[in-house]
């Protein structure tokens, strides 16, 4: 894991060092911003050196920088809000109206061509039941998956 999380390092300084052009360890916010509005509509994003500090450090500047750290914790949160997203749209597939249910279980499984009894599905459900309602709401389902 600890490698892992080493390689994870390394593509975020790679990516940071392809906007910090100045190799000053800062970079724009808005050459960021720019960047990313290129992707999404399909154009060549450009990062220009100029763009990604300020050239008198003695002015004042609208934009802000970052620097490597807070680089890796804005994309670090943006993976937990889809690993989020990803996560309610799983859940729904499962659930009724307040939560999966031993019924609604066995439903989901059998569509996955796994047959269970209902009394198999109660037993799953129960491993993962931390406040025992026999339903699996969703905070439960984000620790069982996790």
């Amino acid at each position: 894991m600890k490698s892992e999380n080493v390689n994870k390092r390394d593509e975020y300084q790679r990516v940071f060092s392809c906007f910090d052009k100045s190799h000053q360890g800062k970079v724009s916010v808005s050459t960021i911003e720019r960047c990313v509005d290129a992707i999404k509509s399909g154009k060549r994003a450009v990062v220009d050196q100029e763009d990604t500090t300020n050239p008198n450090p003695e002015e004042s500047t609208d934009d802000k920088s970052l620097e490597l750290e807070d680089f890796v914790k804005l994309v670090e949160e943006g993976e937990e809000a889809d690993k989020e997203k990803d996560l309610k749209e799983a859940f729904k597939l499962y659930e009724e109206s307040e939560g999966i249910t031993p019924k609604s279980l066995k439903r989901m499984l059998s569509l996955l061509g796994e047959s269970k009894s209902l009394k198999d599905c109660e037993v799953m459900i129960s491993q993962f039941d931390i406040n025992r309602d026999g339903i699996i709401n969703f905070d439960e389902f984000r620790a069982m998956m996790q």
